[in-house]
């Protein structure tokens, strides 16, 4: 029995959820599990279901037999099987702490991806990501070589079949053209003091302001810098009783959870772009236990 799943984006109107159960039904497939939202501001249906194939029906046969259907609601729909993993460039500057994590989650099989290389700008951890059997990129960046640098990048992209890049703390601003090539496949992560505190150590800044909560933001990289569709977001506390360097750790900690919480939903096919926003549905139940135990 083959686990596959259906993400569905289109306008909203009575018949869908009934259209997609029939049709699954009719093919032999249970469902095993199903989100959806109705946004009545925007008018956009957004749908996510998780089932198996009891007759061994592929992927292709299942798409096909889905174009009618699709045609008469104006849907986006892909079908993709939940056991292929997402191939990921992970791209990093001389913060290693998301890197670190992500190898982690990966070796350990807590977050399911194919990481088929990283590209850096710097050599830092080169030794690193090497020791993981993972190809090492470095791209130094300046201002005279950015196309060209850029153009490395993608080429990077393009011959590893990369579905996906993830900025791990990769401190150079990526162009518009770039960010319009990998629309919605990009991913960045920073601190969650902007824009109120830019430039150099924001931690700083933020304990000197006598900040009481400090978290961190993971969301799609568009042209205008961190202001792209949040996916995912979470805060710590602190007090007056610690330092600045307790900042920073608290930050990264947080940084490197939502990160991965981030990655974990895109590459599930949780994540709807909805305009300046994004539709994510919770995982499936059991989902972090049984990648974990496989």
């Amino acid at each position: 029995m083959t686990n596959f799943a259906l993400r569905v984006q289109c306008p909203s109107r009575r018949g869908i959820v009934a259209a997609i159960s029939a049709y699954l039904a009719e093919q032999g497939c249970n469902i095993t599990d199903s989100a959806q939202f109705d946004d009545t501001e925007t008018g956009n249906f957004f749908m996510r279901v998780s089932f198996q194939s009891q007759q061994g029906r592929s992927l292709a046969d299942l798409t096909s037999g889905f174009a009618s259907i699709q045609h008469d609601f104006a849907m986006q729909a892909d079908f993709f099987d939940e056991a292929v993993k997402s191939k990921v460039v992970i791209m990093v500057s001389r913060f290693g702490h998301c890197l670190n994590d992500l190898l982690y989650r990966w070796r350990i099989g807590a977050l399911p991806i194919d990481i088929v290389a990283v590209v850096s700008n710097h050599t830092d951890y080169q030794k690193v990501v090497e020791s993981h059997d993972i190809p090492f990129h470095c791209i130094p960046v300046t201002k005279a070589n950015k196309p060209e640098a850029e153009a490395q990048i993608m080429q990077v992209v393009e011959a590893t079949g990369a579905e996906l890049i993830v900025l791990a703390r990769y401190m150079q601003i990526l162009s518009d053209e770039m960010c319009q090539k990998m629309s919605g496949r990009i991913i960045n992560i920073h601190h969650s003091f902007l824009p109120s505190f830019k430039g150099a150590n924001p931690y700083k800044q933020a304990f000197e302001r006598g900040v009481k909560l400090i978290g961190a933001t993971s969301h799609y990289v568009t042209a205008d810098l961190d202001e792209g569709p949040i996916i995912e977001q979470d805060i710590t506390r602190v007090t007056h009783a610690q330092s600045p360097l307790d900042y920073v750790s608290l930050g990264r900690d947080v940084e490197a959870q939502v990160f991965a919480r981030a990655i974990h939903a895109h590459i599930h096919g949780r994540v709807f772009i909805n305009g300046s926003k994004t539709v994510v549905f919770p995982p499936s139940p059991g989902s972090f236990a049984s990648e974990r135990m496989g």
